[in-house]
């Protein structure tokens, strides 16, 4: 049971629906090198784990690009082709993963504080973005990590 929470916790899904011949062609003339691909994917990925920018309730990409000074369409770049998911597949990635981390570290928290301490608008959104990481809702997830303890 325990070995499922982990695989349930730790499950990030990085699917894409684009195909790969259509990122090629769409950032063929980009002129974007490996090198500074890389430090841009750095540079996002910090300013999700260490400045929680998503959980700003109204982020969007514009946002992050002036966040980490990078060009808007290099940032978008960057997480279409390196990251292999669109701008707000990541964003919500992030903010599930904190939702769960929430989950099981503050029991006395409703599902609905969660939900708005993480970044998340709406009930509708926060539920379909948890079950499609997940596979499973909130209140169910909550429910067998504490089965599991």
């Amino acid at each position: 049971m325990k070995k499922f929470i982990s695989t349930i916790f730790n499950n990030r899904k990085a699917s894409s629906n684009q195909d790969e011949t259509t990122l090629l062609s769409k950032y063929q003339k980009s002129g974007l090198k490996m090198s500074e691909a890389l430090e841009i994917k750095e540079k996002v990925r910090l300013a999700f784990e260490c400045d929680k920018i998503h959980q700003n309730n109204a982020l969007g990409l514009n946002d992050l690009s002036s966040h980490i000074s990078i060009d808007r369409y290099k940032v978008s770049q960057v997480i279409n082709e390196y990251i292999s998911v669109n701008f707000y597949t990541l964003l919500n990635q992030y903010r599930v993963k904190d939702a769960k981390n929430l989950l099981i570290h503050n029991p006395n928290l409703s599902v609905k504080s969660i939900m708005y301490e993480v970044g998340f608008n709406s009930k509708t959104c926060f539920y379909g973005a948890f079950k499609k990481e997940t596979g499973l809702s909130p209140n169910d997830f909550r429910n067998l990590v504490r089965l599991a303890s």
